[in-house]
């Protein structure tokens, strides 16, 4: 019971001490030099998953493109870079594949590179990585980044021998993720046509974003063989409520999960460059926005759709934040049945959760979608001149992420 009782009280010391320098609204927009902060910030153009542009596209060859372009575009000294953190799920030996891509592209072999896999915050998490070394000083400048090719590396299926089968929650825990999202609909009474409703508001807003020309102003073009790349070839438009009712069930026979309101399936990649405050300055380096703080948690595996709304205020109260002090909120659509849910139990105005689509409407490679999330949230606050970013998504496995990043960019 002691040991149990000081592991408590030493966490809530450790966040008290990574929280009492920024909290709340004032706390976080006040700029001091250990800020970690973010210099850049773009994405490739995603692909549908082997249909679209990036089909044949292996994940060291995305890597390497968006590395050139974004050496090019910085004119950053790669030399600078003291660490590279890559979240991505499925494809084999990503390391070795990620640091070749990193050489190839002129990064010297000197600066190290490493992977994670949070599975869909696996891009969140490599942003958590680097800003968490350069705010305990182990390094100054890094770069994260998020990448996926479900093309060439889909979700393989998960083993467990069966002893560790029998327990139901580790049974839960390696079921794809369309049962969830049924489990979500059926235990929380969200149904097809609320699902439904909800897709059409991605589809839309996406549609339209893409006529606006608004994603150009977070994708960064890439060469690919030759072919420039720089338009995302996912969004569908002229998506109607009733061409959603035409689709059949993809996951079970008798569920409401459909390929209209489910995410898309897709290949990209993301990338932040983060360093200190007083370096990006001394510099001369532009700044965009600055990483404050991010939360884990678990949840039922059965339904790891809901997991935003137990990260979301985990985050909320370690940043010092109310609901209302968020101006812009980027929540992964995995599926409208979990988002549907989140949204209505966090009393969030849907008109300032992911106002230029979500992963719906724009695809879910999964490794990139946690930095693509940051990527667009910080371009729509700089349109909006407003301040206070949230992003969040639930992940496989039955855990969830959220993470709390305030724009310095105007437009």
């Amino acid at each position: 019971m002691l040991p149990r009782l000081i592991a408590r009280r030493t966490a809530r010391m450790v966040a008290r001490g990574f929280t009492t320098q920024a909290r709340g609204r004032p706390g976080l927009l006040a700029k001091r030099p250990d800020d970690v902060v973010i210099t850049f910030a773009k994405r490739t153009a995603m692909g549908r998953a082997r249909k679209g542009q990036l089909k044949d596209v292996p994940v060291d060859e995305l890597l390497n493109a968006l590395f050139k372009a974004s050496l090019k575009k910085t004119k950053l000294d790669p030399a600078l870079l003291e660490d590279i953190c890559v979240g991505t799920c499925h494809p084999p030996s990503p390391l070795y594949v990620s640091r070749a891509a990193a050489i190839a592209a002129g990064i010297p072999v000197e600066v190290p590179i490493s992977t994670v896999n949070r599975l869909c915050s696996s891009g969140l998490q490599s942003i958590v990585t680097i800003s968490n070394a350069i705010r305990t000083q182990q390094i100054q400048v890094g770069m994260a980044v998020g990448v996926e090719s479900m093309s060439l590396n889909p979700r393989p299926t998960p083993e467990v021998v069966p002893a560790i089968a029998e327990n139901p929650q580790a049974h839960d825990c390696v079921q794809p993720m369309g049962w969830t999202s049924e489990m979500v609909a059926r235990a929380y009474n969200v149904p097809r046509q609320k699902q439904d409703e909800y897709a059409l508001i991605s589809h839309t807003r996406a549609a339209k974003a893409v006529q606006a020309g608004i994603f150009s102003e977070e994708i960064i073009p890439v060469e690919i063989r030759g072919a420039v790349l720089s338009v995302d070839d996912t969004v569908r438009p002229g998506v109607t409520l009733e061409s959603l009712a035409g689709l059949k069930p993809a996951f079970m026979e008798d569920g409401a999960s459909t390929a209209g309101n489910s995410s898309g399936i897709g290949d990209g990649a993301a990338l932040c460059i983060l360093t200190t405050r007083s370096r990006a300055e001394l510099e001369g380096w532009e700044i965009l926005g600055k990483y404050i703080t991010s939360a884990f948690v678990g949840v039922e595996p059965r339904y790891m759709g809901i997991s935003p709304v137990a990260a979301i205020p985990k985050v909320l109260a370690k940043a010092g934040l109310r609901k209302e002090d968020v101006d812009v909120w980027e929540i992964n659509e995995a599926f409208a049945s979990q988002f549907a849910y989140c949204v209505e139990q966090l009393q969030v105005p849907i008109e300032k959760i992911n106002p230029n689509g979500g992963s719906i409407a724009l695809t879910h490679p999964l490794g990139m979608t946690g930095t693509r999330q940051v990527v667009t949230g910080l371009a729509e606050l700089k349109r909006r001149g407003a301040e206070i970013l949230c992003t969040s998504m639930c992940i496989g496995s039955g855990m969830g992420g959220a993470a709390i990043f305030v724009n310095e960019a105007r437009a």
